[in-house]
């Protein structure tokens, strides 16, 4: 034993299956949020809500709601992280990673890199809601897991 408290192994599939299953819940979550948003105001769920830069205005109710469903999702997001990952340590990555490859997919959906500032600063609210209540939520477990007082028998 090195005298460390968890022993951390190099294992590129947990990694990837880790990535891939944040991410698929990620989108899965967002599309049923925004569905039900579509459903309330009585819009054709499309694609162009999850992925298109100009829906992120506050121009109507419509889209007011569906920025609210991209900040529900990133806390959903951060349950996904204490649940698959369950450490505080490498939430920052798996948050960004998922963010990122959400620019690299409405970066290819729309076939332009997005220039709306609207757009940026609503997924850096939510990769840091995402990275900040996951590494929140792992440090609690994290915690509970170390004792901190001894039993009357060890005295």
């Amino acid at each position: 034993m090195t005298g460390k408290f968890r022993l951390t192994v190099w294992d590129p599939i947990l990694i990837t299956s880790q990535i891939l299953t944040i991410q698929a819940l990620f989108y899965t979550s967002l599309a049923i949020l925004i569905y039900v948003v579509d459903c309330i105001y009585v819009e054709s769920p499309s694609l162009t809500h999850i992925f298109t830069y100009q829906i992120m205005t506050i121009k109507s109710g419509h889209n007011i709601l569906i920025i609210l469903s991209y900040l529900i999702n990133a806390v959903c997001g951060s349950f996904y992280l204490w649940y698959f990952v369950g450490r505080a340590k490498p939430c920052l990555d798996y948050s960004a990673t998922c963010y990122v490859v959400h620019l690299i997919v409405s970066w290819v959906y729309n076939g332009y890199f997005p220039n709306t500032w609207s757009w940026w600063i609503l997924n850096v609210i939510s990769a840091s809601l995402m990275c900040i209540f996951g590494e929140y939520l792992c440090m609690q477990t994290e915690i509970k897991a170390i004792p901190l007082l001894s039993s009357g028998a060890d005295v």
